[in-house]
């Protein structure tokens, strides 16, 4: 069953950092997972970061130019790889969930509920 995946920046939290003014310091985001029949599930994280602890390759970008795509790649850098494959089982339960919810029945001993009395 193949899941397609998408990832989405809900917020982020900025604060000066040096000479680096607004500089992103944590990023919360979603990543949601679809699976043929459109059975959906979603895993929502929080992704921490100094402006000189950036994933390597980075630079510092002002806040008012970046792009979710941008947020998005830095994220993934830390979490694809190997935190990657503890969301993806928790998207995949969900969706598991959907398709064979788990239910709790009454018991076959137990006594049938009575009803009460009208009017108390």
């Amino acid at each position: 069953m193949a899941i397609a995946y998408t990832w989405k920046v809900t917020g982020v939290k900025v604060k000066d950092e040096g000479v680096n003014t607004n500089a992103v310091v944590q990023t919360y985001w979603t990543k949601t997972g679809t699976d043929e029949n459109g059975n959906e599930g979603t895993f929502s994280g929080a992704t921490p970061f100094t402006s000189t602890t950036m994933p390597e390759g980075s630079t510092f970008t002002p806040f008012e130019q970046l792009t979710e795509e941008m947020v998005i790649g830095w994220i993934q850098a830390v979490v694809v790889g190997g935190y990657e494959e503890h969301v993806n089982g928790q998207i995949q339960k969900q969706i598991d969930q959907k398709v064979t919810p788990v239910t709790e029945p009454t018991l076959p001993w137990a006594p049938a509920p009575t009803e009460a009395p009208a009017g108390e």
